[in-house]
């Protein structure tokens, strides 16, 4: 049969997988930063080259844009989270440098990026796109929201793709090996959103799936993230001092902090006039070391390296009781242990509130969570001892089956491919 190749177009992070002749599956490994990895960061940085190039307008998508946008943050623009527009209506296009770009034309460009990245060849291949149950946004609207995926693939020279609902992607290894009918919650942890979707799995190779409800929060890994930081490394940077004017003690300003809550936004404080504004607030402070601390990391542009440092200590956290988490640069030296036990008190409020979005989920499908036969959980976040836990305790331990960390949805759709090309050829 001809290859197949599933897309899981994410917010954050987006994965290939191919299914070739034979029927291996692969995930494709993408080059970045002399690593291979399996996810590419859906981004892209634009920019232009005036001197070089006579103002022609330029780009780069995931690790490449990312590295871009560090190496010029003002004079650049960077496009995140693109998926989270496609069923808004009031996004029509926006003018990046004095062009205009459909939402449709952005993503074309990423996945034409994301396509060349991981080696895979489209032309004669099935492709199966992943999309939400529901899209983002409190006003979405879903058939714009497949509409403009398709035309997005369309305008990428992919016409003609088929389209399966992500969750049951992510779990569809797992239904294959179903016996009879379940009602299963599909967890998806993403980087900015946790999506929990029931569906009603037929079993074996005909078997259909019904979507039942969904429920989606903005709470994932990057939230869980900031939370660290927010606690280890924002008092290090002067958060919750004071500095005194005119002999009255004032707090520093909060703003300077709330930034860190998305790596890039760092890079919009290396203005002249902020970064004045902070050193003139440090010569006042109580402990002025911390806001020239804060300063070298605006002026070097460690936000994204910070990121990495402690994500890489959250991850760490999921299979040891304490990590120690480890930021030197010039003159801002931070080493921290931090225990499981704080980390799981950092995010106590998040976990009550991914609580409540299963709550909605269950409540929307009219589902009691003693009716649900199975959960399965996919992406890092799951791994988190108490976000598995939330589930553990409520649905019971041998319900709850984890796996695929970030490419069950890829290889899912991949999967789905070459399960209706056999169908349709029968």
């Amino acid at each position: 049969m001809t290859a197949v190749i599933g897309i899981d177009f994410g917010t954050t992070n987006s994965v290939v997988s191919v299914l070739g002749p034979g029927g291996a599956i692969a995930t494709a490994r993408i080059p970045a930063g002399g690593e291979m990895l399996d996810v590419f960061r859906s981004v892209l940085c634009f920019w232009t080259d005036e001197v070089r190039a006579g103002g022609k307008l330029r780009h780069a998508a995931g690790p490449d844009a990312i590295e871009a946008y560090l190496d010029d943050p003002l004079d650049s623009r960077l496009i995140m989270s693109m998926k989270t527009y496609l069923a808004q209506r009031s996004f029509t296009e926006t003018r990046i440098f004095g062009r205009p770009f459909t939402l449709e034309r952005l993503v074309a460009l990423f996945l034409r990026e994301l396509l060349a990245k991981a080696g895979a060849t489209p032309h004669g291949a099935r492709i199966v796109a992943g999309r939400p149950v529901r899209f983002a946004g409190e006003f979405a609207d879903d058939a714009l929201g497949e509409a403009r995926l398709r035309a997005a693939y369309a305008e990428a020279a992919l016409p003609g793709i088929d389209v399966a609902l992500e969750p049951e992607a992510a779990g569809y290894r797992f239904a294959r090996t179903l016996t009879r009918a379940a009602t299963v919650l599909i967890g998806d942890f993403g980087g900015g959103t946790s999506d929990f979707s029931l569906l009603r799995f037929e079993p074996g190779d005909d078997g259909g799936v019904t979507a039942l409800g969904h429920a989606g929060i903005g709470i994932a890994g990057d939230t869980f993230d900031y939370r660290i930081i927010d606690r280890v490394i924002s008092p290090r940077l002067g958060k919750g001092d004071v500095y005194t004017v005119m002999g009255k003690e004032l707090p520093v300003p909060p703003e300077y902090f709330s930034t860190f809550a998305r790596w890039h936004r760092m890079s919009l404080m290396r203005t002249p006039r902020t970064l004045r504004e902070i050193g003139e607030v440090a010569r006042a402070s109580a402990h002025p070391e911390r806001l020239r601390a804060l300063i070298t990391l605006i002026e070097d542009e460690l936000g994204y390296r910070l990121y990495q440092t402690v994500s890489a200590a959250k991850a760490a956290l999921s299979t040891q009781d304490a990590a120690v988490l480890r930021f030197r640069h010039k003159n801002l030296d931070i080493e921290r242990t931090v225990t499981r036990a704080e980390f799981e008190d950092w995010i106590a409020e998040d976990l009550s509130r991914l609580a409540a979005t299963v709550d909605r989920a269950l409540g929307e499908s009219r589902v009691d969570a003693q009716a649900v036969d199975h959960v399965f959980l996919t992406g890092g976040t799951s791994f988190v001892p108490a976000v598995r836990r939330l589930f553990d305790d409520r649905f019971g331990r041998d319900k709850v089956t984890a796996g695929g960390e970030f490419v069950s949805v890829a290889e899912g759709l991949a999967l789905i491919g070459r399960d209706r090309a056999l169908r349709a050829a029968a």
